[in-house]
């Protein structure tokens, strides 16, 4: 009974697993699938609006004194493809390693932006990430610097302003590229743009005041985007308008969450970083320091629909036959953990770690990537750092599983005095709980010790679940054979004889072979254990590998692969530890007994 009480807490242990997952992460996948379905007709309906309308047009609405511009291209959407839309205004080329696109010469506006190193699907020659986009698409997202005036300025740049190459007209990382812009009031505008060989734009405004007045002037930045991802965030990561400014601190506000508040505003702040985050890859920018500035998370309804985080600086007082430079950094690329520490490291940009989601339980999630990443480096595969990692963290708490299975053998060799107490004291549970307990202690033997190993295994879980999820670096990560995406589920099936048949199969069926690996696993470690004499117990004893087998199959394979490699660890190091202190080895015992023909009742 001691035994079969730590199996079925085991299984409580291992469905409170795969509840949370279906909770947090399935549940909300689907509604994120609806929603996006929803968006899609939106766009669909927007797009058959706008047909015949100028896109890329100013609302007209007024801006308040002291106020952020309107975005452009708010009430139009281009039925247009994109190279159509990058057509209608004149562009100064970006190509860098890891970028290739376009500066907007109408607001100097990042609207034109491809990752080289990364593809939509693991085709290599799938289309590259495209991460901007110009406002005049459906799926308009870019970054703008600007500034806000007031009479004795004149028209300052903002996102109508057209500016004019000074010289260079690619960016690189050795070459910047400066804009210039003049206006009626002796005010001359340079915007220098530079970039890294990564994702950081750095954007130089220098303000020079030919006139004969002082003049004040407010710098401000904002990224918008004027769609969602078609598959929405869960609750295991954040993906929406993002920022750490400010006494406040971190700044999450999903999509949903956005669009309910309308706008969000924290205190003023001399330091920090703020934008919009996707699963893999985020756009964000860093104020200058050298003046305080309001953040702001905002959702817009007036023309098209948009979401954007902006920042407001102080006025900059530049007198007469003066300059002033201000200085901004823009970050738009994929979100590498080792390119966003360094940058957070390197630029002193505060807590830009945090772009990337390691959640609540970072102190287990932060190392477990470390450590695959580091036998990464080694192995050259992820695939294979996984298994190492789980050899690495087996050998950690070997102690502890160690005395965990060397009480569950001594459990089985005190079976009979057990099983004597019970029948000796079958009318008296008090004194059948003493007598256990006083066995217990005499034979030095913890009831609970079997649970041990699954309950250790929880959080290792967990975590590698989360690196798997949330880093880019495991996004496309082969493996060997048909595995070419570990934190994608095994794409083969039982139901279509691993592909021979072609047939397209529902979610449910697709029970890959790494899943059944990971079942066969399980199934012969809960055989290294007796069965369960109770008919009801014996039958959730045979039918639960099944039951995990099914419910597994939609994990990323890592995850999977990863479990059924624990498993077979498992089995080693329990039957080993058993054979040591002379427990009797049930595997092949309940295996014969599965193919033995039973006894008629009659018999």
């Amino acid at each position: 009974m001691e035994n079969n009480r730590n199996f079925f807490i085991t299984i409580a242990l291992s469905v409170l697993i795969l509840a949370v997952w279906q909770y947090f992460y399935v549940l909300p996948r689907s509604e994120a699938q609806r929603e996006a379905a929803r968006v899609e007709q939106q766009r669909v309906e927007e797009q058959k609006k706008a047909a015949g309308t100028n896109p890329g047009t100013d609302t007209g609405t007024p801006v308040a004194p002291g106020a952020i511009p309107n975005a452009p291209g708010t009430d139009a959407v281009t039925p247009a493809g994109r190279e159509q839309a990058l057509a209608t205004t004149t562009r100064a080329r970006i190509d860098t390693p890891s970028l290739e696109g376009s500066i907007n010469l109408t607001g100097a506006r990042l609207d034109d932006l491809k990752l080289k190193h990364y593809t939509e699907t693991v085709d290599k020659n799938s289309p590259e990430i495209s991460l901007l986009n110009p406002a005049a698409l459906p799926n308009g997202y870019y970054a703008e610097i600007g500034f806000v005036g007031n009479d004795k300025t004149g028209a300052v740049p903002g996102p109508e302003t057209v500016w004019a190459v000074d010289g260079n007209a690619t960016l690189t990382p050795t070459t910047p590229v400066t804009l210039t812009y003049s206006n009626d009031k002796g005010l001359t505008f340079k915007r220098t743009f530079s970039v890294d060989t990564n994702y950081m734009f750095t954007v130089s405004d220098t303000v020079q005041n030919t006139g004969t007045a002082a003049v004040s002037l407010s710098n401000y930045g904002r990224v918008t985007r004027f769609d969602k991802p078609l598959v929405a965030s869960t609750y295991v990561l954040h993906e929406g308008l993002i920022g750490f400014t400010g006494t406040e601190g971190l700044q999450e506000h999903k999509y949903a969450s956005i669009e309910k508040d309308k706008q969000f505003t924290p205190g003023k702040s001399t330091d920090g970083w703020l934008g919009i985050t996707d699963k893999y890859w985020a756009v964000t920018l860093v104020p200058t320091e050298k003046q305080p500035f309001q953040p702001r998370y905002a959702y817009f309804e007036d023309g098209r629909h948009r979401y954007q985080s902006d920042f407001l600086t102080d006025p900059i007082t530049v007198d007469a036959g003066q300059s002033a430079t201000v200085e901004s950094e823009i970050f738009a690329g994929a979100k590498e953990v080792g390119k966003i520490n360094a940058y957070a490291e390197d630029r002193h940009i505060k807590r830009f770690d945090l772009l990337i989601d390691w959640g609540w339980f970072h102190f287990i999630t932060k190392p477990m990537f470390w450590l695959i990443d580091t036998l990464y480096k080694f192995f050259g595969n992820f695939g294979l750092a996984i298994l190492a990692t789980t050899v690495i963290v087996k050998a950690i708490f070997y102690p502890l599983a160690n005395k965990s299975y060397a009480s569950m053998a001594n459990m089985k060799k005190v079976q009979p005095k057990m099983l004597e107490i019970r029948e000796k004291y079958a009318d008296d549970k008090m004194k059948q709980q003493q007598a256990m307990m006083e066995l217990y202690k005499t034979e030095k033997i913890n009831p609970l010790a079997g649970c041990w190993p699954v309950a250790l295994q929880i959080p290792v879980f967990f975590s590698l679940y989360k690196v798997l999820y949330i880093t880019i670096e495991m996004r496309h990560a082969p493996f060997f054979g048909w595995i070419q995406d570990l934190a994608a589920p095994d794409p083969t099936s039982l139901f279509n004889l691993f592909g021979l048949i072609p047939v397209t199969l529902p979610h449910m069926l697709m029970i890959g072979v790494w899943p059944l690996i990971m079942g066969v696993t399980m199934f012969l470690q809960m055989r290294m254990n007796p069965t369960p004499p109770d008919p009801t117990q014996a039958a959730i004893f045979t039918w639960m590998p099944v039951i995990f087998t099914f419910m597994m199959a939609g994990f990323p394979a890592g995850l999977v692969i990863y479990w059924a490699w624990n498993n077979t660890l498992s089995i080693l190091q329990q039957g080993i530890i058993m054979k040591r202190q002379g427990a009797k080895i049930e595997l092949w015992d309940n295996l014969v007994a599965l193919f033995r023909k039973k006894p008629s009742p009659a018999e």
